[in-house]
């Protein structure tokens, strides 16, 4: 008999991709889609069931379909509809706490597969070049999603000492962009100019959608030879982008603002329609983050599909021209040094003499 698979959040664009993506596997018999509101995408042929997972009824839910492996796609950084941020803190912590006290007492749950994110190693000026799994943050995230996801690590490492039986896999994505990307980055992002901190230039990294569902399904299934698939992983393209770089590709215009501006700003952009834009989400912009993927490449043997760059090209394909298109400032630049020079003739030289 195949696998059942659980799969929360299912009604976001990327929950409803890993869904779909993940029935084609012949190893997988059901997919048990939850959601505490219906998608508006479809889900092929899984079972959908509505259920907040932030109530004790995911048990039943759990326990009715027999489930075996369970994929917590419910932590996020956005609101869905009209929701709150407090509605998202809700989903993102006490769900995790219900779903993973209901996988606890379920006899047939063997494999629980977690999306988290490296906001959990927080932005500060001293932070190392780079981070690995085993980095300790040097300061904790105060608020906002990057609190939710290391409440929500705590949890899940609780849960993996009281069940040793269970394979357990977080996977710490970076920022996730794409097409379909909803997540505050994507939202300042899709901002017409860009405030930035004045005398900053973050380096950022991205991991493409597609990678993020494809690394899921590794981490779903049992571990090809040579490779294993429990423990926790830092999963990002390859190299790492400039905010400048990012302002120039998307063609918008940026702002630089002192650092006493940051709150301003962080209201600003909420005014906007950045719905999590935290103090954590501005050290970000202000002191960027770096990862380490080795283990993800030696470890879990996965080699992203897009670099970090590839990933931001696609984004910003979808998004559209800026305020200043890079195609038009290097034209506009090309007609100026092709003027001749003011008053004719040759440009001044220099006398020998």
């Amino acid at each position: 008999m195949g696998k059942v698979v659980l799969v929360t959040g299912v009604a976001r664009q990327l929950g409803g991709r890993f869904v779909r993506r993940i029935q084609r596997d012949p190893q997988v018999d059901r997919v048990i889609a939850v959601d505490a509101v219906p998608p508006e995408h479809h889900l092929g042929g899984a079972d959908f069931v509505q259920a907040d997972i932030r109530q004790p009824t995911i048990a039943r839910v759990l326990a009715e379909h027999s489930v075996d492996t369970v994929v917590h796609m419910d932590v996020t950084g956005t609101a869905l509809g009209s929701g709150s941020r407090t509605t998202v803190k809700e989903t993102n912590v006490i769900g995790t706490m219900q779903l993973l006290g209901a996988c606890q007492k379920s006899p047939t749950v063997k494999r629980l597969v977690v999306k988290s994110s490296t906001n959990v190693y927080g932005s500060a000026p001293r932070d190392p070049a780079v981070f690995t799994e085993t980095t300790p943050p040097k300061s904790l995230p105060s608020g906002g999603f990057a609190k939710d996801t290391v409440e929500v690590e705590g949890y899940v490492r609780g849960f993996a000492r009281r069940r040793p039986d269970v394979a357990v896999c977080v996977l710490r994505f970076a920022n996730i962009l794409g097409p379909s990307a909803d997540s505050p980055l994507a939202s300042y992002f899709s901002l017409p100019v860009l405030p930035t901190v004045f005398g900053y230039d973050p380096r950022l990294q991205f991991v493409h959608e597609d990678d993020v569902i494809e690394v899921l399904r590794i981490a779903s299934h049992e571990p090809e030879r040579g490779t294993l698939n429990s423990g926790t992983f830092n999963i990002a393209g390859d190299g790492v982008l400039l905010l400048s770089q990012c302002a120039r590709r998307l063609g918008r215009p940026t702002v630089p603002l002192l650092l006493p501006a940051l709150s301003w700003a962080g209201t600003a952009v909420r005014t906007l329609g950045v719905t999590d834009f935290s103090p954590e989400q501005l050290r970000l912009l202000t002191h960027g983050r770096v990862v380490s993927t080795n283990q993800m490449r030696e470890t879990l043997g996965y080699k992203p599909k897009y670099t970090t760059a590839e990933t931001f090209a696609d984004f910003a394909r979808s998004r559209g021209p800026g305020l200043l298109p890079p195609e038009a400032l290097a034209g506009a630049v090309d007609r100026i040094a092709a003027l001749p020079h003011l008053g004719g003739g040759h440009p001044p030289t220099q006398s020998a003499n």
